[in-house]
C-alpha cells in the first residue's frame, strides 16, 4: 500500500503492521507481565501494583469467573466501573478466561443500564458499591445471575482500606443503600479464584473481546464487535505511530478519562500496558485540585485528554506550577481540540496537543498527526499504519483531491459489525470492508485530513456522543411536552452543548421541570441545559422535524450576538 505522507514524518515509521504478530489480548497482556515483572503498572491514589501483581490478580479473577461460576467461553460479562486498580484487573480477567467484555458507564440511569445488559445478555457484572442502587432497579428485567460487588477502598489494605470505605459510606454517603441477594464481593472473587487452578483459554484474532457500546446513527445504542485482532491490531499501529519518541517500560502516563470509554481504553490501557508504562489512574479528573496535587507527585511524560479536560486544566492557578519537563506527549481526541485552549496548553506545558480521530467501530485509532508536530494543526493529520481512506460523495463515488466527502475507511482495526443488527451492520461496512464514519473531511495534497463537518446530527459534548433521537424521546415523553428537536450548539466549555426546543402541550411546563425530568433519564452530558419554548417547530412536507433549520437559526443568532 502506497504512503506518500512517510516522506512528511520521521524516518522509522512502517507503512504497514504484521497483523499475526499477536493472537490475542492476552498473548499482549502476558508478555507485559513477563518483560516488566517488577515495574509498576498502574496507581490509584497512592497505592501501585506491579505488572506481576496484576498479571497474578487478572489471572485469579479469571480463575473466578472459570471454576467457580463457570461461565462458558463467549459468555458477556458487565464491567461497571470508573477508574480504580479494579477495572484492569477485572478487564484483563476476563479477557484471559475467553469471556466477552461488556464496558457499562457507572453513571448510567436505570433506563441506559437495562437496554444495554438487555442487549448484550450479559449473565455477570462487576459493579462498584456506589452504583449497585442503579443496577437493582433493573435487575430483574436483565439476564445478570452473579453481581460481583467492588469497594473504593478494598485494594488498600485492611486499615487504610476500611477507613476509606467508612468515610465514603457513613461520612460523605456516597454509597446509597440498595438491596441484591447474593453478591459476591469483589476481594471474595480474587481469593476463592486463586484457591483454583486456572486452565488458560486459546484464543484467536477473530474472537469476540469487547461489546463496545456506541449510538451509531440511530440513537439506540448498538455493541460494536471488537475482536482481539481489532485491539491488538490498533495496538501495533499506535506502537509504530510512537516509536521515536516513547520508550517501552520508562513513561509515566496520566490515566484521566474513564476506561470505559474506547479511546481511554484502547489508548491508556492497552497501549501504555502493551509499553510497560506506569499509568496513573485518576477516578475522579473532576476534582482537579487533587488531580494537580498527583501530577505533582509524578514526573509525567504522557497526557491522554479531551478538549474539556484541557481547558478546565489550563484554567486552574496551580496548574502552572506543576513540572513539566517530563512531558513528551499530550494526545487529545473523542472531540477537536479548541485552537485557544490547544496555545494555552503549550504555553504553560511546553508540549503540543497532538490530535488523533478515531470511532468505536474501529477499536478507535484512524488517523493522528505526527507526534514531531510544534504547534497546533487544527486537523486530524495522516492515516495510521495499514489504515486506508477514501473520501466519498453522496453517491459513493470518490471524491477529487480538496473536496469534502464522507470517511469511509478500511483496515485491521475495523469492527465485525453490531451486536445482533445485521441490517446497521449493512449500512455501514460495505462489501469491500469500509466503514462509513459518518464524518466529512477533506484531503490536502500531502495526502493529510481535516474534519469539515458531521454527515449526522451527532452531538459531542466533553468527547462523549450525544445522539438528539434518544434525547428527544425522553423530552416527549414527558407528558406536559408536545413536541422536542434537540441540537448542538457551540461551547467554549465543552466542545458542543445541548440545546432543546420545545413545544408544550401544558402551559403550566417550567425549563427547570423538564430539566429535572431528563435528569432522571439521561446521563449528566446528555442532559440539556437550555430550553427555549417554540409555538412551533420547522416541517419539512411530510412532517419531519427540521434539526437543521433549527441550527442555521442558532449559528446566525451567534455570530450576530
Amino acid at each position: 500500500m502506497e504512503k506518500p505522507w512517510l516522506d512528511s514524518y520521521e524516518k522509522g515509521v512502517k507503512a504497514e503492521i504484521d497483523e499475526t504478530l499477536y493472537q490475542s489480548i492476552p498473548d499482549v497482556f502476558r508478555q507485559s507481565v513477563e518483560k516488566f515483572a517488577n515495574q509498576p503498572a498502574f496507581q490509584n491514589m497512592g497505592k501501585t501494583l506491579t505488572y506481576a501483581e496484576v498479571g497474578k490478580l487478572a489471572e485469579d479473577f479469571a480463575s473466578y469467573l472459570q471454576n467457580v461460576l463457570k461461565l462458558p467461553r463467549g459468555e458477556r460479562v458487565a464491567i461497571m466501573l470508573p477508574n480504580l486498580l479494579q477495572y484492569p484487573i477485572a478487564l484483563f480477567g476476563i479477557l484471559q478466561a475467553g469471556l466477552v467484555a461488556v464496558n457499562t458507564n457507572p453513571l448510567y440511569t436505570p433506563r441506559e443500564l437495562e437496554h444495554q445488559l438487555k442487549d448484550s445478555g450479559a449473565t455477570t457484572i462487576i459493579v462498584l458499591e456506589n452504583f449497585a442502587n442503579t443496577l437493582e432497579l433493573v435487575l430483574p428485567r436483565t439476564q445478570i445471575k452473579h453481581v460481583i460487588v467492588a469497594s473504593v477502598g478494598e485494594m488498600f489494605g485492611f486499615f487504610k482500606g476500611s477507613l476509606i470505605n467508612f468515610v465514603l459510606r457513613k461520612v460523605k454517603k456516597m454509597v446509597p443503600e440498595y438491596r441484591i441477594s447474593d453478591t459476591i464481593p469483589f476481594q471474595t472473587a480474587l481469593k476463592e479464584g486463586a484457591a483454583h487452578t486456572f486452565r488458560p483459554v486459546s484464543l484467536t484474532r477473530e474472537d469476540t473481546a469487547l461489546l463496545q457500546y456506541t449510538g451509531g446513527t440511530t440513537g439506540v445504542a448498538k455493541g460494536a464487535i471488537l475482536s482481539h485482532g481489532n485491539i491488538c491490531a490498533n495496538m501495533q499501529q499506535a506502537a509504530e505511530w510512537i516509536v521515536n519518541l516513547l520508550r517501552p517500560g520508562k513513561e509515566t502516563v496520566i490515566a484521566a478519562l474513564p476506561l470505559y470509554h474506547i479511546f481511554a481504553l484502547t489508548v491508556n490501557l492497552m497501549i501504555f500496558t502493551q509499553a510497560g508504562s506506569k499509568i496513573i489512574l485518576i477516578t475522579n479528573p473532576r476534582d482537579m485540585k487533587s488531580f494537580i496535587g498527583d501530577m505533582k507527585k509524578e514526573r509525567v511524560s504522557v497526557f491522554v485528554g479531551v478538549n474539556t479536560l484541557f481547558n478546565g486544566m489550563v484554567n486552574q492557578p496551580d496548574f502552572a506550577t506543576v513540572d513539566f519537563s517530563s512531558l513528551k506527549l499530550t494526545l487529545g481526541g473523542g472531540m477537536a481540540t479548541q485552537k485557544a485552549v490547544a496555545e494555552k496548553w503549550k504555553s504553560i506545558t511546553g508540549t503540543p496537543i497532538v490530535e488523533a480521530y478515531g470511532l468505536t467501530e474501529a477499536s478507535p485509532g484512524v488517523c493522528c498527526n505526527p507526534l514531531n508536530i510544534e504547534t497546533y494543526s487544527g486537523g486530524i493529520g495522516l492515516p495510521i499504519p495499514s489504515t486506508e481512506i477514501e473520501l466519498r460523495d453522496a453517491d459513493g463515488n470518490e471524491v477529487a483531491q480538496g473536496q469534502p466527502g464522507e470517511m469511509w475507511i478500511r483496515g485491521p482495526q475495523v469492527m465485525k459489525g453490531y451486536w445482533n443488527r445485521p441490517e446497521e451492520t449493512a449500512k455501514v461496512l460495505d462489501a469491500r470492508g469500509f466503514l462509513a464514519t459518518g464524518d466529512i473531511a477533506v484531503m490536502d495534497e500531502k495526502g493529510w485530513f481535516k474534519l469539515v463537518d458531521r454527515k449526522k446530527d451527532l452531538i459531542v459534548v466533553s468527547g462523549f456522543n450525544v445522539y438528539p433521537n434518544e434525547v428527544e424521546d425522553v423530552a416527549a415523553s414527558h407528558p406536559k411536552v408536545l413536541e422536542a428537536a434537540c441540537i448542538g450548539v457551540s461551547s467554549p466549555k465543552t466542545g458542543e452543548a445541548l440545546k432543546l426546543f420545545i413545544v408544550k402541550k401544558d402551559e403550566s411546563l417550567t425549563a427547570e421541570e423538564l430539566i429535572a425530568f431528563c435528569r432522571t433519564e439521561l446521563t449528566a452530558y446528555k442532559v440539556p441545559k437550555d430550553i427555549e419554548f417554540r409555538d412551533e417547530l420547522p416541517k419539512s412536507n411530510v412532517g419531519k422535524i427540521l434539526r437543521r433549520e433549527l441550527r442555521k437559526e442558532a449559528e446566525q443568532n451567534a455570530a450576530s450576538a
